[in-house]
């Protein structure tokens, strides 16, 4: 069992940046991502990591402008955001799973492990 804890949303204006965390307890998940989740939207991957050797992968509209990283012996994840724009909006959650491969764009039936969700508001 692997369980998430996030940390670190908030509210920006536009331009500004956030650092989001995700700790894993439990176990070390082979696979890492996050997700968000807009008011009225499905939840969508944003960024994802392959935690044995860092590899990121990022969706088309945050590259460039976010960054995902671990610390594999904290067993977190980072996600820093920057020039953020008011469509970045929504609950952004932190996602695992254990197996050794990933689809990229990633499917949130794939992850079993969620965190709580942590919001995150960027105003014009």
């Amino acid at each position: 069992q692997v369980q998430l804890v996030e940390s670190g949303g908030g509210s920006v204006q536009a331009g500004g940046s956030l650092r989001l965390s995700c700790a894993a307890s439990g176990s070390t998940p082979r696979w890492m991502a996050w997700f968000r989740q807009a008011p009225g939207k499905e939840r969508e991957g944003v960024a994802g990591i392959r935690t044995g050797d860092g590899s990121p992968y990022y969706a088309d509209a945050v590259k460039g402008r976010f960054t995902i990283s671990r610390d594999y012996a904290k067993n977190t994840v980072y996600l820093q955001m920057n020039m953020l724009k008011p469509e970045d909006t929504a609950v952004y959650y932190c996602a695992a799973h254990n197996r050794y491969s990933s689809t990229w764009p990633p499917s949130a039936a794939d992850f079993p492990y969620w965190g709580q969700g942590t919001q995150v508001t960027v105003s014009s």
